[in-house]
């Protein structure tokens, strides 16, 4: 009995040896993985413009607490991960509610007449070059920005706006961009701020209206005016969506073309970085 004792013992001491040895062997693989992780995160905190500046904080958290320093990394990478989710989330958007009325694709909608802002029975007897001309004249000092558009042109132009009734635009700020999106209802264009659509839903105030007037369409064009708020919106921002309203949906662009599809047809697939890459290629006048 004393040496079977002794015996089961002796297993019992082994057994715990190699226990602490096999704890001991998966601690320092854990502590190797941990340090792994941590150099690859300096490598990637090193390309942040900032990193120099936090760089002595950063070390002696890495130092103190890799596990602490590895799990705050992973706090700020879901933080942004969901602001990104939050602020461009495109999928939303394919089906979007008038910002006036809940209407469908068969609803007549009742655009404004030319006559109400401009005298059209005093240019019925000129040339569309002439036209073109009092119409910039006519807004030259009005805080409203203004075109003439071939009728050809808003003809394709119609259509897609038929077909593609609502999209993005980035607006270039002082902190980077700013989503505004666009809902087309007859031969009018109503643009909004993202965050505030994504605040307010259908009842998201305008930053822009820009309404195209058939009028004139036997002179082969058609007048536009936008009018924005300038309260969000100054002139030039207000005149560079209206540019990129006109070419994305004037068809001419395949690239942007295909965006603008994308939107429309396949929004799970779209990137709206794609949007910005567009934008730095154009150079505004």
């Amino acid at each position: 009995m004393r040496i079977a004792f002794k015996f089961i013992l002796l297993l019992r001491i082994k057994f715990r040896v190699r226990h602490n040895l096999i704890r001991k062997i998966a601690m320092f693989r854990d502590i190797s993985t941990t340090v792994t992780k941590c150099e690859k995160a300096m490598e990637n905190l090193k390309n942040n413009p900032y990193f120099e500046k936090y760089s002595d904080r950063i070390a002696a958290l890495q130092k103190q607490s890799p596990e602490e320093f590895l799990k705050r990394l992973e706090t700020q990478r879901k933080t942004r991960e969901q602001r990104n989710v939050d602020k461009v989330d495109t999928r939303k958007f394919s089906s979007v509610l008038n910002p006036k009325e809940n209407l469908n694709s068969n609803a007549k909608v009742e655009d404004k007449k030319l006559d109400e802002i401009f005298r059209t029975d005093l240019v019925r007897d000129k040339e569309s070059s002439e036209i073109q001309l009092i119409w910039e004249e006519y807004h030259k000092n009005k805080q409203v920005i203004c075109a003439t558009i071939p009728s050809k042109i808003y003809k394709d132009m119609r259509k897609r706006m038929t077909d593609n009734p609502t999209f993005l635009f980035p607006l270039p700020r002082s902190q980077g961009f700013e989503f505004i999106m666009c809902q087309s209802y007859g031969h009018s264009v109503h643009f909004t701020p993202l965050l505030a659509y994504q605040v307010h839903k259908e009842n998201a105030p305008e930053c822009l209206t820009m309404t195209h007037y058939i009028e004139l369409d036997d002179k082969g064009i058609v007048l536009m005016r936008g009018e924005y708020d300038k309260n969000v919106l100054d002139g030039q921002e207000a005149q560079c969506l209206a540019n990129q309203f006109q070419m994305y949906y004037n068809g001419k662009d395949k690239e942007k073309l295909q965006l603008l599809l994308s939107f429309t047809k396949s929004p799970q697939s779209f990137k709206h970085m794609d949007l910005i890459a567009q934008l730095e290629k154009i150079t505004f006048v």
